[in-house]
């Protein structure tokens, strides 16, 4: 192998940038070609590629975001895009690609390599940290930072007003955010897609710490829970109660930032290994880290199988927050 390729796709993530600055560092010091896709597999269609060197991805490292772009592609999910873009591909002398990026990305690389045998291997870069195969995905512990923070800055507001607030967090169809940023950020309680919690229940709980004394409170909302949003459930909770609330959406400043030392080392460690995986041959597999060691796994994996919530956590969270 002389050439590799490199893209970023999907949702963007902190630490993506120190993912990209590994990849092309670590294929020029094992004497490969670099060529960087810009605009995930939308670019890739138009053929958007540029030759990447030691100073393409420098003072990169402390950025959120991709120097690269991203994008999403409807057009990619088409049997002859993916023709045409293996086609580009091989043009510019690419014999094998680093997707970065979550479970979309993950099956537009898996269709390319069943269909057209092009070698790529997935690095996982989301914040929902909803992808199999790894404990932590690359912008996860970012986006946790971040909204532990600005819950520290509403619960200032919440206890001088003697409020209750209702904080929604992104996690469309997965609550690892949520519960991890409920839990840190000691919220009475957290509202997850997996697991029903009515808003009677909800009711329930807030008056019976009010019966205990307390005088404010934070509910976490994952953006996917079954009885709505962090506004519709406030509102149904003021309706039930008469409890004046308030509600924020952080939305996607969750996203953006620099990214921690935890993302951008555990970016450098995937962004790397990715490399020496398509040097050694793999392909259609995503780099991880689980228990503290690089770990492969089928692409069609990472979405096909379900990555569990921390049970555990979830209880404790409950307890403490009594």
């Amino acid at each position: 192998m002389k050439t590799i390729g490199v893209f970023t796709s999907g949702g963007d993530a902190p630490g993506m940038n120190a993912c990209l600055r590994a990849v092309v560092r670590t294929a020029l010091y094992e004497e490969l070609r670099v060529v960087g896709v810009r605009r995930g597999y939308a670019g890739m269609l138009e053929g958007e590629f540029q030759k990447m060197d030691h100073t393409s991805v420098s003072n990169i490292i402390q950025f959120g975001g991709t120097v690269l772009k991203t994008g999403r592609s409807e057009e990619f999910l088409r049997p002859e895009a993916r023709a045409k873009v293996a086609g580009l591909l091989r043009d510019e002398g690419i014999e094998g690609l680093v997707a970065i990026g979550g479970d979309g990305t993950f099956r537009g690389a898996h269709d390319l390599w069943a269909e057209h045998k092009m070698p790529i291997i997935g690095v996982p870069a989301t914040i929902d940290n909803d992808v199999y195969g790894t404990d932590a995905t690359i912008g996860y512990d970012s986006a946790v930072n971040t909204a532990v923070q600005a819950i520290d800055r509403i619960r200032d507001t919440a206890i001088s007003h003697e409020r209750l607030f209702f904080v929604e967090v992104m996690g469309r169809q997965a609550g690892f955010i949520a519960l991890e940023v409920g839990a840190a950020g000691g919220a009475e309680m957290i509202l997850l897609p997996e697991y029903d919690t009515s808003v009677e229940e909800v009711c329930e709980t807030i008056k019976a710490g009010i019966a205990q004394g307390k005088t404010s409170s934070i509910v976490v909302v994952a953006e996917g829970d079954e009885e709505g949003g962090a506004l519709e459930i406030a509102r149904k909770v003021h309706r039930l109660t008469g409890i004046e609330c308030r509600a924020t959406i952080l939305g996607h400043t969750q996203r953006g930032g620099n990214p921690t030392a935890r993302d951008r080392v555990l970016a450098s460690k995937l962004g790397a290994a990715a490399v020496r995986a398509l040097m050694a041959g793999e392909a259609d597999k995503m780099v991880g880290m689980a228990a503290g060691e690089l770990s492969l796994t089928p692409l069609a994996d990472t979405w096909g199988k379900k990555k569990p919530l921390d049970e555990r956590l979830y209880e404790l969270a409950s307890i403490l927050a009594a």
